[in-house]
């Protein structure tokens, strides 16, 4: 994630840092909303995972129990040309999933990195794809601005980054984990941000998936510490995913500490710890935990095609 500086730059939005007086720099009352905003988006989205794994497991029993009832015949007829599920096997299936998912991620950014170009979209952008504690607006950017870009070698970086891990972390976690894991990273890094920028009174809007994508490579590296990495440009030199995490943890917190404006990195520190915690506690406190709210889901569907059932007799 990128903020914003006095000083134009072609990473950032062609707007200058608003002054603010000390009384609104040291506030923090406007903060409640967007704290709430973010524990419950975070809870729904988990919420709306659990469910999705839900809907996704059952629907791959009832096809296996489908394919049971096809005939001999039927299930060993030659294939017909152009189906597409005759040349994958089930692993390419699943893999083409996730890379779907990931698809239509990079799609959306794509996008909002077009809607910067437009000039008449440029108030609408700053109101609602850019992050400020100084803005009226806070909720909403708070997952708008992670989707946002200005300039294409942020975005660029920011999704070859997330392409790159992408495997790693969704065979450790599932699609539909690694999805809520992706969308409240991206919430609560600029909640984070929003927090370290009123302390400090150094307001200006903010973007970028970085605080998300930290949140990724926080989480890979927190699971595989011993794997081996090494930087597209440099090839010859290699380090292990732990060196590098306490690299960026203590290159962000030093960033943080003086002030550096280039990049949030408020946020990409918050979007790095919110990863470590969620491999190291948050993964038993909350996906493990998920059943109650599955059942639950599970008894609504039931009543809803049992009421229906009823309806039709």
């Amino acid at each position: 994630m990128v903020g914003n500086r006095t000083t134009k730059s072609s990473l950032s939005p062609p707007l200058e840092e608003p002054i603010l007086s000390k009384s609104s720099a040291r506030s923090f009352r406007k903060l409640f909303k967007p704290f709430l905003f973010t524990v419950g988006f975070t809870g729904s989205t988990f919420g709306a995972a659990a469910i999705w794994q839900y809907e996704s497991l059952k629907s791959r029993v009832q096809s296996y129990y489908d394919d049971l009832q096809i005939d001999w015949f039927e299930k060993h007829r030659p294939p017909k040309a152009g189906d597409v599920r005759n040349w994958l096997d089930p692993f390419d299936i699943e893999r083409l999933a996730y890379r779907l998912v990931l698809f239509w991620i990079i799609a959306a950014n794509v996008l909002v990195f077009c809607l910067w170009r437009i000039p008449s979209m440029q108030r609408i952008m700053m109101k609602y794809f850019t992050s400020n504690p100084a803005s009226k607006t806070l909720c909403l950017p708070m997952i708008l601005s992670t989707f946002s870009h200005f300039s294409l070698f942020h975005m660029g970086a920011n999704m070859y980054v997330l392409w790159s891990f992408s495997s790693s972390i969704v065979s450790l976690l599932g699609q539909e984990q690694f999805m809520a894991v992706y969308f409240s990273a991206g919430v609560i890094s600029t909640f984070v941000s929003y927090v370290c920028k009123t302390a400090s009174g150094r307001f200006g809007p903010s973007l970028g998936a970085s605080g998300a994508i930290m949140s990724v490579l926080a989480a890979v590296c927190t699971k595989m510490p011993e794997a081996k990495l090494a930087i597209i440009f440099l090839p010859m030199f290699t380090f292990t995913a732990g060196s590098a995490l306490k690299a960026i943890v203590a290159l962000d917190t030093t960033g943080l500490i003086l002030g550096w404006k280039f990049f949030d990195h408020a946020a990409h520190l918050g979007g790095a710890l919110f990863g470590i915690w969620y491999i190291v506690y948050g993964h038993e406190m909350i996906w493990k935990n998920r059943e109650p709210l599955v059942k639950v889901w599970h008894e609504m569907r039931t009543k809803s095609r049992g009421s229906g059932g009823n309806g039709s007799a």
